[in-house]
């Protein structure tokens, strides 16, 4: 370590301020449960049909491989770097720099994202009942949520997790009591037969369609590892990080697994290669023709979900770069702390900024969706690849410095399972036609690639800087501060990190 001293603000980050629920549901409002329902696991249906169940169980199951993986690091190294750190523990500290840089450059634009689903659901929605309200007047309610977001963020970690857990219970309790309504709806049509191969899509007949289907809705499962960066913040936080984590995937998988099987057996298995995120053959599009105004509260969920998830990925995103600040590999003032609430408001403020600078010039540069689609593959190419890495660094660490309680299934076994699960959800992120089911990006989605190629870049060339002038920082990649704090509260003294 350098030895130097850098005041990030009068304390540290609050320490003990929240507990097992607040953390559990910011990896829960991650995942925006009510928006993958009701619109990314749709995606699977064009190839897996009536057999969409079994194709989110089997995600399910590839996605435990590294939750359990994100799950053992965290509770070995609580820190608000979090996946970075892991990498750097596991793997090398430059790795662990990049994975951060990486990390936080996504996890800061799926706000920007979800404001502008929020934007143009509600403005189209709004249009579909009162014709007179403009289609494209989607922009005050994106700039509405930035607001709530980034005073929810000012606040303290305290705040943003509990408004997060509120919404986050809102949007299951609605889908969870949706779905029971359709299973007991649907009588004598439920049957177990759509957790078998024969009712896939033409075309991609047996286990193709399931396969096929199975690797859209992995991307549902995108956020799990959202409650690592709040480690500093959590009562006991590695017994609590790891219930989280793990706990959060198995919750929601099979939350996912059962209003699945609920719109597909009441829908009609064998038809349901046609349903999708919008129409008649929606969610919403099934809640206004069977159940009045029940369709009410699956938009608000809806709407709920993407707020709430902005919400969740702008803590991950300020959290991140205030660990990468505080040792001064990104700028020092995004290390600094409101002195009462202990948030990171130069970080909140710049999140803020980059949010409603996406959401305007994208939104207007294109149009919100193919904005929304823009920022989409971005983000879940980049955090797939950081899976994959987190997977590798798992067993890195475990055979590295761990090797004592090193166990093969849970440390060797499962994180190469977990690659091997996200490699093809990776491929069809970034449109590869490896598969025949994967389709070629088209302008401007495709510019994803060469918008990450050359934020990567930039984090090579500032990496070779540092390695060069302040070898040092890089190193302190690696390091888990709870591990090193003298106070017995856990609260660092004099307001300073020691290099």
């Amino acid at each position: 370590m350098s030895g130097e001293k850098a005041e990030v603000g009068t304390t540290g980050l609050r320490r003990g301020a929240i507990g097992l629920r607040e953390v559990l549901f910011q990896s829960i409002t991650a995942m925006a449960p009510a928006a993958a329902v009701a619109a990314s696991i749709p995606s699977g249906a064009a190839f897996a049909g009536g057999s969409l169940p079994l194709s989110v169980l089997i995600a399910l199951v590839a996605c435990l491989f590294t939750a359990s993986c994100v799950a053992e690091l965290a509770r070995e190294l609580p820190a608000a770097g979090s996946v970075s750190t892991y990498v750097a523990q596991g793997l090398h500290p430059a790795i662990g720099f990049l994975v951060g840089w990486g990390y936080v450059f996504v996890e800061a634009l799926v706000p920007p994202l979800l404001l502008l689903q929020l934007g143009f659901t509600t403005a189209g929605t709004l249009h579909q009942e009162w014709s007179s309200y403009p289609a494209d007047l989607w922009w005050p309610w994106a700039l509405a949520g930035a607001a709530i977001i980034g005073v929810s963020g000012y606040l303290g970690v305290r705040a943003s997790a509990r408004f997060g857990t509120v919404l986050g219970v809102f949007e299951v309790l609605v889908l969870l009591v949706f779905a029971i309504w359709l299973i007991g709806k649907a009588g004598g049509d439920n049957t177990l037969s759509v957790f078998g191969t024969s009712h896939t899509a033409e075309g991609y007949a047996g286990v193709s369609g399931v396969f096929a289907g199975s690797v859209y809705t992995v991307l549902a499962f995108a956020g799990f590892e959202a409650a690592a960066p709040l480690a500093e913040e959590t009562r006991d936080p590695r017994r609590t990080m790891h219930r989280a984590v793990l706990g959060s995937a198995l919750a929601i998988g099979l939350f996912y697994v059962l209003t699945t099987y609920a719109i597909s057996v009441y829908y009609g298995p064998d038809r349901f290669q046609e349903f999708g995120a919008s129409g008649a053959a929606s969610w919403e599009g099934v809640a206004r023709a069977s159940f009045g105004l029940f369709w009410v509260l699956v938009f608000l969920a809806v709407v709920n979900s993407a707020i709430a998830n902005a919400n969740a990925c702008a803590t991950v995103s300020t959290r991140t770069a205030f660990a990468l600040a505080r040792i001064r590999v990104l700028p020092r003032f995004l290390a600094i702390l409101h002195p009462k609430y202990r948030s990171p408001v130069a970080g909140i403020a710049v999140q803020t900024a980059v949010a409603v600078g996406a959401v305007l010039g994208l939104g207007f540069a294109y149009d919100p969706v193919t904005a929304f689609l823009l920022l989409a593959t971005v983000i879940v190419t980049v955090v797939i690849g950081v899976y994959i890495v987190v997977n590798l660094a798992c067993a890195g660490y475990f055979l590295r410095r761990r090797r004592e309680e090193l166990k093969p299934v849970r440390h060797l076994v499962l994180p190469l399972l977990g690659i091997v699960a996200f490699v093809p959800a990776l491929l069809t992120a970034a449109g590869l036609p490896v598969f025949d089911f994967v389709s070629e990006l088209s302008a401007p989605v495709s510019y994803a690639g060469s918008v990450v190629g050359a934020w990567m870049a930039i984090g090579v060339v500032v990496l070779l800087v540092l390695m060069r002038r302040h070898p040092g920082r890089i190193a302190e990649t690696a390091r888990v501060h709870l591990d090193d704090d003298p106070s017995p509260t856990g609260l660092p003294q004099n307001g300073a990190v020691q290099r």
